[in-house]
């Protein structure tokens, strides 16, 4: 196989040419651990993220001398990671010797450049462009909840290569560039999360929610006509491509709103055996598993549809959905579904403790006049919020962009203007 392949004026050049891929630590706990041993913190998988390290918890491992000095880190060397969520398949992060003699786990890959031929952080960008992107989405492995690669995949990656001292001028181009819309990213972050704050105040307050509040509170199944769950277990056979019955799952609910997106559809058979979870408009669903609490009103597009793990609220009339909706949503509730949740990986929240959830009663008219306080106060909030969200896509992608043209050659980072000339 030849070395190089050539792209107009850009060689690409496979990458077991470049550098030396090092495994690191299978954990065995039967491992024989006398005579002279180190222990030594080590890297997992939840440590290695995008662009970047989370050192926040690190682990030790106590392994044979012989063992570890295979599996240290050296400044410089590009950590992958074997499997996970298929879009992290194969970003790098470089190793800047963060922890003295720290080791990696064999599921992470640790590339050792040749410096003479590639710079690490230009084999970093690389990676996190939308050509690497493009690699290793296209080869990984892909299992029903994730995705994994190998050795050899990343060997046999091959990355634009111009000379050296071109590759230095892009990765120091894009550290300035990254740096400034990663910085923006967060002061939009900071501001959601201050508006974050701010809206679960005043929603405390106007549901008479504050700590200390006289307020009093009622078991939900006193005021709903009926709490119920929706399909637990759907057989594979009821799932259609087309037509069929749509089914809300727990990806279909945010707090407060419903999403077409991710929409299943289930057989009308499925459907007709299923009757007690089909929904009405303006029952309200709440999610049982991962986000557990997260409740919605069902719209009337979905008025007569299905549902899957979602508990079932049937308001009756003496519950307005919205005020429903604003209770479950707010801090205090989560507060309830966390204190009643089990499930070490992901939350479960049954429905036994949904009906028992204590809610603030207050009359039909009194509900919809707090809705109406609550509508007013928070509608901007949540509008600006939705606003940042969508520069922050916007910012993501645009960031996206400058990594591949810059590695690609499509943007001449010798003649980009500098940051401080331009707005984007």
């Amino acid at each position: 196989m030849d070395e190089q392949l050539t792209s107009g004026k850009l060689q690409h050049v496979r990458l077991g040419y470049l550098c030396r891929l090092q495994t690191g630590l299978t954990v065995d706990g039967t491992r024989e651990l006398d005579g002279d041993v180190v222990t030594r913190p080590y890297l997992r998988v939840a440590n290695v993220q995008a662009g970047h390290l989370n050192l926040d918890s690190v682990s030790n491992i106590t392994v044979p001398r012989a063992m570890a000095k295979r599996s240290e880190l050296r400044s410089g060397d590009v950590l992958m990671t074997e499997g996970g969520d298929l879009d992290k398949l194969g970003r790098g992060t470089v190793w800047r010797g963060e922890l003295d003699g720290c080791l990696h786990q064999n599921h992470v890959f640790a590339l050792r450049t040749n410096p003479e031929r590639l710079d690490a952080r230009y084999l970093a960008w690389v990676t996190q462009s939308g050509y690497g992107r493009s690699y290793f989405e296209s080869t990984g492995t892909k299992t029903t909840n994730l995705a994994s690669t190998n050795s050899s995949k990343i060997l046999d990656f091959r990355i634009p290569l111009p000379e050296l001292s071109e590759q230095l001028r892009i990765a120091d181009f894009l550290d300035a560039e990254t740096a400034r819309i990663d910085l923006l990213l967060s002061k939009r972050r900071q501001m959601r999360d201050l508006m974050a704050l701010r809206r679960e105040r005043i929603t405390e307050q106007v549901l008479g929610l504050e700590e200390g509040h006289s307020t009093r509170l009622v078991p939900l199944k006193y005021l709903a006509r009926d709490v119920s769950v929706g399909i637990v277990v759907t057989p594979a056979k009821w799932y259609v491509d087309d037509g069929g019955v749509p089914a809300l799952r727990g990806l279909n609910v945010q707090p407060g709103r419903i999403l077409s997106e991710s929409l299943i559809r289930i057989s009308d058979k499925g459907h007709a055996e299923n009757r007690k979870s089909r929904l009405n408009a303006d029952d309200v669903v709440v999610v049982r598993t991962g986000q557990a609490g997260a409740a919605a009103v069902v719209p009337r597009e979905f008025d007569g549809a299905n549902c899957i793990d979602l508990i079932i609220v049937r308001l009756g009339n003496k519950l307005d959905p919205r005020y429903v909706t604003y209770v479950l949503n707010s801090d205090y509730a989560k507060g309830q579904v966390g204190l009643n949740s089990v499930g070490s990986i992901q939350a479960h929240f049954n429905v036994g403790a949904m009906k028992q959830l204590p809610i603030p009663a207050a009359s039909r008219s009194e509900q919809a006049a707090k809705v109406a306080i609550l509508d007013r106060e928070i509608g901007s909030m949540d509008a600006l919020s939705e606003r940042l969200s969508a520069q922050d896509r916007l910012l993501t992608e645009r960031r996206q962009a400058l990594i591949t043209a810059a590695v690609t050659g499509q943007l001449d980072v010798t003649t980009a203007r500098p940051a401080h000339d331009r707005d984007f």
